[in-house]
């Protein structure tokens, strides 16, 4: 560390020299990797802002502006998404701590109908709680099992369908085991195929047995929001809680996610907390800090109120149809050049395979190094793949004609 000041314009430009062999076209159109958005212009814009303005979003009283954004583009997301109008919205970081609040929130509910006290008292002692979630579930699940107390062993697997979705008949047979009530964790897109639950069929199931149906929808939420895709999500609005991600499909900056709950008291009263130096805090009206794990937040709705302005309803289904098309047209063109497409293309998500195991993984790093496009790899029945994720709103067919024409040349190399 320098021992004197510098002058700003001086840190900035080591910042820039030092940062730029470095940084990722992540929000360009040819980066199909990890289900990545791009950023659209408004959104940039409202980015841009909310640094300059430096809003602590905890309260009303705190950010008065920033908690209207939250409130505002909030409702917007549920009528978007499909979910019930009096569930709450937290604004996080994205999936992993949407799906770790609205899991918080699961234990909260289910333990507090026992007589159990889950914030005063801990588990140890509480009564037993099932975790049911399907074989294929994403790895955030467990990290917030991990970070909740559960541990992942607790999780009672079901059997994925051939396609990736869970398994509605082996879900059945896994909630007759009994045992306590369970949180069974649903998915809105997997993460490799991007195949969606029967979510009207296993929320329907769990809520016979009296648990909670938690929907993990980082990407394949946003299904719900073009009448093409809507069907795949049908019954998403049965669930209790949903979690999902604006800095994908949504195509704001990093960080942002969602965390729904449609049941707002189990919601706050598993993550808010309040203090009597904190003005605002614990009244009668809750928001910002009282559905998120944070207390020093970044006023993330007025970036998300932007881009939902920007695209308008239309916009949204335009740009889910948009992505999924040139994912089929993706598929399309690499399976012409010899690629084996292994996944059914229904949303945004593509699989592709060169053979053997080795070859495949060499064809993703020899993407990787040569620059057209970024992509990476992925495990997914056992076999080495390479993922392709169509997420950017400024991706084009000339994008993806290059990027896939640019795959089958290096494959035939290795």
């Amino acid at each position: 560390m320098p021992r004197s000041p510098s002058a700003p314009d001086e840190v900035l430009t080591a910042l820039l020299r030092a940062a730029e062999p470095g940084l990722m076209a992540s929000a360009g159109p040819r980066f199909f990797g990890f289900v990545t958005g791009g950023a659209l212009p408004a959104a940039t814009a409202a980015d841009v802002l909310t640094t300059a303005w430096d809003q602590c979003a905890f309260n009303p009283v705190l950010a008065p502006a920033g908690i209207a954004a939250e409130r505002a583009a909030g409702e917007w997301l549920k009528q978007l998404l499909g979910i019930p109008g009096g569930a709450s919205v937290g604004f996080v970081t994205g999936g992993q701590a949407a799906n770790t609040v609205s899991l918080a929130a699961a234990r909260h509910h289910l333990l507090a109908a026992a007589g159990w006290d889950v914030e005063r008292d801990g588990l140890a002692g509480a009564p037993r709680l099932r975790v049911v979630a399907s074989e294929e579930r994403h790895a955030t699940i467990d990290r917030a099992l991990r970070l909740l107390g559960f541990g992942t062993a607790v999780v009672e697997p079901v059997a994925a369908a051939p396609d990736g979705a869970i398994d509605v008949a082996d879900l059945e047979r896994v909630l007759a085991r009994g045992g306590g009530a369970p949180i069974v964790c649903l998915q809105a897109g997997n993460v490799n195929t991007g195949a969606c639950d029967d979510l009207r069929a296993a929320c329907e199931l769990t809520h016979r047995h009296r648990g909670w149906a938690h929907v993990d929808g980082a990407f394949g939420l946003w299904a719900a929001a073009s009448p093409a895709t809507a069907a795949l999500v049908d019954g998403a609005e049965l669930a209790d809680s949903w979690a999902c991600d604006g800095h994908k499909w949504l195509n704001v900056p990093y960080d942002c996610g969602f965390a729904f709950c449609a049941h707002p008291d189990s919601h706050a009263a598993a993550v808010s907390y309040s203090a009597s130096y904190l003005v605002g805090s614990g009244g009668g009206v809750r928001g910002g800090a009282d559905f998120t794990l944070e207390s020093s937040r970044r006023a993330r709705g007025f970036t998300v109120w932007a881009a939902l302005r920007e695209l308008g309803r239309d916009g949204v289904a335009e740009l889910v149809e948009r992505c999924r098309a040139l994912a089929r047209r993706f598929a399309g063109r690499l399976a012409e050049g010899g690629a084996e497409i292994v996944n059914d293309v229904v949303l945004n998500q593509v699989l592709a395979g060169f053979g053997d195991d080795g070859r495949t993984d060499r064809v993703v790093a020899a993407v990787q190094r040569e620059g057209t496009c970024w992509l990476g790899g992925t495990t997914w029945r056992g076999r080495r793949l390479l993922r392709i994720s169509v997420s950017n709103h400024a991706t084009t067919e000339a994008d993806v004609d290059a990027s896939a024409a640019a795959i089958l040349r290096l494959a035939a190399r290795e």
